[in-house]
Protein backbone atom coordinates (compact mmCIF):
# COMPACT_ATOMS: atom_id res chain seq x y z
CA UNK A 1 0.00 0.00 0.00
CA UNK A 2 1.34 3.40 -0.98
CA UNK A 3 1.46 6.17 1.58
CA UNK A 4 0.66 9.40 -0.31
CA UNK A 5 1.04 12.87 1.23
CA UNK A 6 -0.27 16.04 -0.45
CA UNK A 7 1.49 18.97 1.20
CA UNK A 8 -0.56 21.88 -0.17
CA UNK A 9 -3.97 20.54 -1.19
CA UNK A 10 -5.61 23.98 -0.96
CA UNK A 11 -3.48 25.12 -3.90
CA UNK A 12 -5.72 23.02 -6.17
CA UNK A 13 -9.32 24.01 -5.34
CA UNK A 14 -11.13 21.42 -7.46
CA UNK A 15 -12.15 17.82 -6.85
CA UNK A 16 -9.26 15.38 -7.24
CA UNK A 17 -10.02 11.67 -7.49
CA UNK A 18 -8.06 9.17 -5.45
CA UNK A 19 -5.64 6.76 -7.20
CA UNK A 20 -7.09 3.44 -8.30
CA UNK A 21 -4.57 1.40 -6.33
CA UNK A 22 -4.15 0.45 -2.67
CA UNK A 23 -3.05 3.55 -0.81
CA UNK A 24 -3.35 5.74 2.26
CA UNK A 25 -4.06 9.39 1.51
CA UNK A 26 -3.00 12.27 3.75
CA UNK A 27 -3.53 15.89 2.75
CA UNK A 28 -2.81 19.28 4.28
CA UNK A 29 -4.15 22.61 3.10
CA UNK A 30 -0.66 24.08 3.40
CA UNK A 31 2.67 23.06 4.90
CA UNK A 32 5.27 25.30 6.52
CA UNK A 33 8.94 24.56 5.78
CA UNK A 34 9.59 23.32 9.28
CA UNK A 35 6.77 20.74 8.99
CA UNK A 36 7.78 19.11 5.70
CA UNK A 37 9.93 16.32 7.10
CA UNK A 38 7.56 15.39 9.91
CA UNK A 39 4.59 15.14 7.56
CA UNK A 40 6.47 13.18 4.90
CA UNK A 41 8.55 10.86 7.05
CA UNK A 42 6.47 7.77 6.20
CA UNK A 43 5.51 8.82 2.67
CA UNK A 44 6.18 6.78 -0.44
CA UNK A 45 4.79 9.55 -2.63
CA UNK A 46 4.81 13.27 -1.89
CA UNK A 47 2.65 15.68 -3.85
CA UNK A 48 3.69 19.32 -3.80
CA UNK A 49 2.59 22.29 -5.82
CA UNK A 50 4.81 24.98 -4.33
CA UNK A 51 6.09 23.57 -1.00
CA UNK A 52 9.88 23.45 -1.18
CA UNK A 53 11.58 20.04 -1.09
CA UNK A 54 15.23 20.93 -0.69
CA UNK A 55 18.28 18.72 -0.31
CA UNK A 56 18.07 18.76 3.49
CA UNK A 57 14.44 17.61 3.48
CA UNK A 58 15.07 14.89 0.89
CA UNK A 59 18.02 13.55 2.89
CA UNK A 60 15.70 13.13 5.87
CA UNK A 61 13.14 11.13 3.88
CA UNK A 62 14.77 7.79 2.99
CA UNK A 63 11.39 6.08 2.40
CA UNK A 64 10.35 8.55 -0.28
CA UNK A 65 10.01 6.92 -3.72
CA UNK A 66 8.30 9.55 -5.89
CA UNK A 67 7.82 13.32 -5.92
CA UNK A 68 4.72 14.29 -7.88
CA UNK A 69 4.76 18.02 -8.56
CA UNK A 70 1.24 19.41 -8.99
CA UNK A 71 2.45 22.03 -11.46
CA UNK A 72 4.64 22.41 -14.53
CA UNK A 73 7.42 24.33 -12.81
CA UNK A 74 9.69 22.30 -10.56
CA UNK A 75 11.71 25.15 -9.00
CA UNK A 76 10.53 24.01 -5.57
CA UNK A 77 12.39 20.69 -5.82
CA UNK A 78 16.15 20.24 -5.53
CA UNK A 79 16.50 18.16 -8.69
CA UNK A 80 20.22 17.54 -8.18
CA UNK A 81 19.56 16.00 -4.77
CA UNK A 82 16.72 13.91 -6.18
CA UNK A 83 18.85 12.66 -9.07
CA UNK A 84 21.72 11.83 -6.75
CA UNK A 85 19.55 9.24 -5.00
CA UNK A 86 17.67 8.26 -8.20
CA UNK A 87 14.43 9.65 -6.82
CA UNK A 88 12.00 10.24 -9.70
CA UNK A 89 10.26 13.59 -10.02
CA UNK A 90 7.27 14.02 -12.32
CA UNK A 91 5.39 17.17 -13.25
CA UNK A 92 2.26 18.33 -15.07
CA UNK A 93 2.29 19.22 -18.74
CA UNK A 94 -0.10 20.81 -21.19
CA UNK A 95 -2.99 21.23 -18.76
CA UNK A 96 -3.24 25.03 -19.17
CA UNK A 97 -2.75 25.09 -22.93
CA UNK A 98 -5.92 27.18 -23.31
CA UNK A 99 -6.09 29.00 -19.97
CA UNK A 100 -2.66 30.67 -19.96
CA UNK A 101 -2.69 31.81 -23.61
CA UNK A 102 -6.19 33.25 -23.12
CA UNK A 103 -4.95 35.11 -20.05
CA UNK A 104 -1.95 36.44 -21.97
CA UNK A 105 -4.21 37.67 -24.77
CA UNK A 106 -6.53 39.29 -22.22
CA UNK A 107 -3.62 41.27 -20.80
CA UNK A 108 -2.46 42.30 -24.26
CA UNK A 109 -5.93 43.46 -25.26
CA UNK A 110 -6.57 45.33 -22.02
CA UNK A 111 -3.27 47.20 -22.25
CA UNK A 112 -3.33 47.97 -25.96
CA UNK A 113 -6.91 49.24 -25.68
CA UNK A 114 -6.16 51.17 -22.46
CA UNK A 115 -8.86 49.43 -20.44
CA UNK A 116 -7.49 50.42 -16.99
CA UNK A 117 -7.37 54.10 -17.99
CA UNK A 118 -10.92 54.10 -19.30
CA UNK A 119 -12.23 52.32 -16.22
CA UNK A 120 -10.59 54.99 -14.06
CA UNK A 121 -11.92 57.85 -16.17
CA UNK A 122 -15.44 56.43 -16.06
CA UNK A 123 -15.24 56.15 -12.28
CA UNK A 124 -14.17 59.80 -12.16
CA UNK A 125 -17.18 60.91 -14.23
CA UNK A 126 -15.23 61.93 -17.31
CA UNK A 127 -17.73 60.48 -19.80
CA UNK A 128 -20.60 62.42 -18.29
CA UNK A 129 -18.64 65.61 -18.87
CA UNK A 130 -17.62 64.80 -22.45
CA UNK A 131 -18.86 67.14 -25.22
CA UNK A 132 -19.06 64.13 -27.54
CA UNK A 133 -21.06 60.89 -27.57
CA UNK A 134 -17.89 59.03 -26.64
CA UNK A 135 -14.89 59.80 -24.46
CA UNK A 136 -11.62 60.49 -26.24
CA UNK A 137 -9.01 59.71 -23.63
CA UNK A 138 -5.93 57.53 -23.61
CA UNK A 139 -4.95 56.33 -27.12
CA UNK A 140 -6.32 52.95 -28.19
CA UNK A 141 -4.35 50.54 -30.37
CA UNK A 142 -5.34 47.41 -32.29
CA UNK A 143 -3.50 44.12 -32.02
CA UNK A 144 -4.06 43.59 -35.74
CA UNK A 145 -0.90 44.39 -37.67
CA UNK A 146 1.30 44.49 -34.58
CA UNK A 147 4.41 42.37 -34.07
CA UNK A 148 4.43 39.92 -31.17
CA UNK A 149 7.64 38.32 -29.96
CA UNK A 150 7.11 35.18 -27.90
CA UNK A 151 9.86 33.97 -25.58
CA UNK A 152 9.38 30.24 -25.19
CA UNK A 153 8.18 28.05 -28.05
CA UNK A 154 6.61 25.26 -26.02
CA UNK A 155 2.92 24.40 -25.88
CA UNK A 156 1.89 27.67 -24.22
CA UNK A 157 3.97 29.78 -26.55
CA UNK A 158 2.61 27.99 -29.61
CA UNK A 159 -0.99 28.32 -28.43
CA UNK A 160 -0.49 32.01 -27.75
CA UNK A 161 0.96 32.39 -31.23
CA UNK A 162 -2.13 30.79 -32.77
CA UNK A 163 -4.46 33.15 -30.90
CA UNK A 164 -2.33 36.17 -31.79
CA UNK A 165 -2.31 35.22 -35.46
CA UNK A 166 -6.10 35.00 -35.37
CA UNK A 167 -6.04 38.66 -34.28
CA UNK A 168 -3.85 39.50 -37.27
CA UNK A 169 -0.57 39.83 -35.42
CA UNK A 170 2.81 38.98 -36.89
CA UNK A 171 4.41 36.42 -34.58
CA UNK A 172 8.11 35.89 -34.04
CA UNK A 173 9.71 33.45 -31.63
CA UNK A 174 12.81 34.61 -29.78
CA UNK A 175 16.03 32.68 -30.05
CA UNK A 176 17.91 32.11 -26.83
CA UNK A 177 19.76 35.22 -25.77
CA UNK A 178 23.12 33.51 -26.44
CA UNK A 179 22.24 32.51 -30.03
CA UNK A 180 24.12 34.15 -32.90
CA UNK A 181 21.90 32.86 -35.73
CA UNK A 182 18.10 32.76 -35.99
CA UNK A 183 16.10 29.82 -37.31
CA UNK A 184 13.22 30.43 -39.74
CA UNK A 185 10.31 31.96 -37.84
CA UNK A 186 12.64 33.01 -35.04
CA UNK A 187 14.44 36.27 -34.37
CA UNK A 188 17.61 37.01 -32.46
CA UNK A 189 16.68 38.06 -28.95
CA UNK A 190 18.13 41.57 -29.14
CA UNK A 191 16.59 42.21 -32.57
CA UNK A 192 13.20 41.05 -31.32
CA UNK A 193 13.38 43.48 -28.41
CA UNK A 194 13.73 46.33 -30.89
CA UNK A 195 11.06 45.11 -33.34
CA UNK A 196 8.26 43.89 -31.10
CA UNK A 197 5.16 45.87 -30.23
CA UNK A 198 4.27 43.19 -27.68
CA UNK A 199 6.49 40.66 -25.91
CA UNK A 200 4.92 37.66 -24.19
CA UNK A 201 6.96 35.42 -21.88
CA UNK A 202 6.26 31.67 -21.83
CA UNK A 203 9.63 30.24 -20.80
CA UNK A 204 10.65 28.40 -17.62
CA UNK A 205 12.61 30.07 -14.86
CA UNK A 206 16.16 28.76 -14.79
CA UNK A 207 19.73 30.07 -14.69
CA UNK A 208 19.48 31.20 -18.31
CA UNK A 209 16.18 33.07 -17.98
CA UNK A 210 16.44 34.54 -14.49
CA UNK A 211 16.54 38.32 -14.94
CA UNK A 212 16.11 37.91 -18.71
CA UNK A 213 14.19 41.20 -18.93
CA UNK A 214 16.09 43.86 -17.03
CA UNK A 215 16.92 47.55 -17.45
CA UNK A 216 19.07 46.95 -20.55
CA UNK A 217 16.40 44.91 -22.29
CA UNK A 218 13.61 47.33 -21.38
CA UNK A 219 15.67 50.21 -22.74
CA UNK A 220 16.03 48.36 -26.05
CA UNK A 221 12.26 47.98 -26.47
CA UNK A 222 9.97 50.44 -28.23
CA UNK A 223 8.78 53.15 -25.84
CA UNK A 224 5.15 52.16 -26.49
CA UNK A 225 5.72 48.39 -26.37
CA UNK A 226 3.79 46.10 -24.04
CA UNK A 227 5.33 43.33 -21.94
CA UNK A 228 3.24 40.38 -20.76
CA UNK A 229 4.52 37.79 -18.28
CA UNK A 230 2.43 34.71 -17.52
CA UNK A 231 5.52 32.54 -16.96
CA UNK A 232 7.54 33.15 -13.79
CA UNK A 233 8.18 36.33 -11.85
CA UNK A 234 11.95 36.02 -11.62
CA UNK A 235 12.29 36.38 -15.38
CA UNK A 236 11.60 40.12 -15.10
CA UNK A 237 13.48 42.64 -12.96
CA UNK A 238 10.50 44.25 -11.20
CA UNK A 239 12.35 47.37 -10.10
CA UNK A 240 13.59 48.05 -13.62
CA UNK A 241 10.11 47.39 -15.01
CA UNK A 242 8.51 49.87 -12.64
CA UNK A 243 11.11 52.51 -13.52
CA UNK A 244 10.45 52.02 -17.24
CA UNK A 245 6.68 52.34 -16.75
CA UNK A 246 6.95 55.43 -14.56
CA UNK A 247 9.40 57.15 -16.91
CA UNK A 248 7.11 56.58 -19.90
CA UNK A 249 9.67 54.43 -21.69
CA UNK A 250 7.40 51.37 -21.78
CA UNK A 251 3.85 51.38 -23.05
CA UNK A 252 2.50 48.85 -20.58
CA UNK A 253 3.03 45.66 -18.63
CA UNK A 254 0.72 42.79 -17.72
CA UNK A 255 2.09 40.59 -14.94
CA UNK A 256 0.39 37.44 -13.72
CA UNK A 257 3.47 36.42 -11.74
CA UNK A 258 5.81 38.15 -9.31
CA UNK A 259 9.27 37.30 -8.04
CA UNK A 260 7.93 36.53 -4.57
CA UNK A 261 4.56 34.79 -4.18
CA UNK A 262 2.53 35.57 -2.24
CA UNK A 263 4.03 39.06 -2.41
CA UNK A 264 4.85 41.17 0.60
CA UNK A 265 3.03 44.41 1.29
CA UNK A 266 5.96 46.44 -0.07
CA UNK A 267 6.14 44.58 -3.39
CA UNK A 268 7.17 47.27 -5.91
CA UNK A 269 4.51 46.49 -8.51
CA UNK A 270 1.66 46.41 -5.99
CA UNK A 271 2.34 49.72 -4.31
CA UNK A 272 1.57 51.88 -7.35
CA UNK A 273 -1.51 52.83 -9.35
CA UNK A 274 -0.57 53.06 -13.01
CA UNK A 275 -2.93 52.96 -15.97
CA UNK A 276 -0.37 51.00 -17.97
CA UNK A 277 0.22 48.26 -15.39
CA UNK A 278 -2.03 45.28 -14.74
CA UNK A 279 -1.11 42.73 -12.08
CA UNK A 280 -3.17 39.56 -11.63
CA UNK A 281 -2.51 37.13 -8.75
CA UNK A 282 -0.97 34.17 -10.63
CA UNK A 283 -4.36 32.96 -11.89
CA UNK A 284 -3.65 32.57 -15.59
CA UNK A 285 -3.61 28.81 -15.11
CA UNK A 286 -6.58 28.67 -12.75
CA UNK A 287 -9.65 28.16 -14.90
CA UNK A 288 -11.90 25.37 -13.65
CA UNK A 289 -11.20 23.37 -16.79
CA UNK A 290 -7.43 23.71 -16.49
CA UNK A 291 -7.33 22.83 -12.80
CA UNK A 292 -9.51 19.78 -13.39
CA UNK A 293 -7.13 18.57 -16.11
CA UNK A 294 -4.20 19.17 -13.76
CA UNK A 295 -5.80 17.07 -11.03
CA UNK A 296 -6.52 14.17 -13.37
CA UNK A 297 -3.00 14.25 -14.80
CA UNK A 298 -1.50 14.40 -11.31
CA UNK A 299 -3.21 11.20 -10.23
CA UNK A 300 -2.50 9.61 -13.61
CA UNK A 301 1.21 10.31 -13.11
CA UNK A 302 1.18 8.48 -9.78
CA UNK A 303 -0.74 5.52 -11.23
CA UNK A 304 1.60 5.26 -14.22
CA UNK A 305 4.66 5.25 -11.94
CA UNK A 306 3.07 2.63 -9.66
CA UNK A 307 2.55 0.21 -12.56
CA UNK A 308 6.13 0.67 -13.73
CA UNK A 309 5.39 3.05 -16.60
CA UNK A 310 6.57 6.43 -15.25
CA UNK A 311 5.71 9.48 -17.32
CA UNK A 312 6.45 13.19 -17.30
CA UNK A 313 9.74 12.63 -15.49
CA UNK A 314 11.90 15.70 -14.93
CA UNK A 315 15.65 15.68 -15.23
Amino acid sequence: MLNIVFLDRASLPVAVRRPSLPHAWHEYDATAPQDVVARCREADVVISNKVVLNAEALAALPKLRLIAVAATGVNNVDLSAAQARQLPVCNIRGYAEHAVPEHAMMLMLALMRSLPAYRRELAEGAWQQSPHFCLFGTPIRDLNGRTLMIVGAGTLGQRTAALAQAFGMQVLFAERRSATEARPGYVLFEEGLRRADVISLHCPLNDETRGLIGAKELAAMKPDAVLVNTARGGIVDEGALLAALQSGHLGGAGMDVLREEPPKADSPLLGVQLDNLIVTPHVGWASYEAMSRLGEQLIGNIEAWARGEPRHLVG
